[in-house]
């Protein structure tokens, strides 16, 4: 059984995601796509505190990460007022690469392809694994091995219409640029003027036999 994303628990309050044009269910549950958001509230921290995954095979933390085994069916999606139909990605920060992939490896996660950037002009190294609709970007310096655990940093969701999407959003969104992907289009959210704690991107449709 292949590993797939059912549920990212993150500690949001449900009014923020609202005001930001996502619907939320009355248990707290966004349904994006086929992946459950649980916005846990402010009590609980701040950002991504963990995620529930079909096809693993214990309760645990897989590299730092707090991670639940779910068997439960993907939900019916829900629509948005802001334009997003599902996730794209979701960036993974990592203080050791090696040991990252290790325990994806465990996982029965496999590598899909790499890319090497900078970022604060600093070597970075993009590692790219499929988690059914969800493409997971393990991102870490190439050379360095430090301590600690990894953490779930941000989403990127995708959206019909990505003008559209970012003239909902007015003056909380960055100005659309060309996505790395060919052919795409993305903007960043000035989250936490949303009154949101996790690092959010819009990105325009996949092209098709890309």
């Amino acid at each position: 059984m292949s590993v797939t994303v059912d549920e990212f628990q993150i500690a949001d309050p449900a009014d923020a995601w609202q005001d930001a044009g996502f619907s939320v269910d009355r248990d707290g549950v966004c349904r994006i796509g086929d992946v459950r958001v649980r916005l846990l509230g402010r009590a609980r921290g701040a950002g991504i505190l963990g995620w529930t995954l079909r096809g693993f095979c214990d309760d645990a933390a897989l590299d730092g990460i707090p991670t639940l085994m779910s068997d439960a069916e993907p939900p019916e999606p829900a629509t948005h007022a802001n334009g997003v139909t599902s996730i794209d990605h979701v960036v993974l920060l990592s203080p050791d690469l090696n040991r990252t992939v290790a325990s994806l490896a465990a996982a029965g996660l496999r590598p899909r392809r790499e890319r090497d950037a900078e970022l604060g002009g600093q070597p970075m190294r993009q590692i790219f694994f499929r988690l059914g609709p969800v493409i997971l970007e393990v991102v870490g310096a190439p050379e360095v091995a430090g301590d600690g655990p990894s953490s779930l940093w941000g989403i990127t969701y995708v959206v019909a219409d990505i003008d559209a999407t970012a003239a909902f959003f007015g003056d909380h969104a960055m100005p659309v640029k060309d996505a790395v992907q060919p052919g795409r289009r993305i903007t960043t959210l000035r989250h936490r003027d949303l009154g949101m704690s996790v690092r959010t991107a819009m990105i325009s449709p996949p092209i098709l036999g890309t």
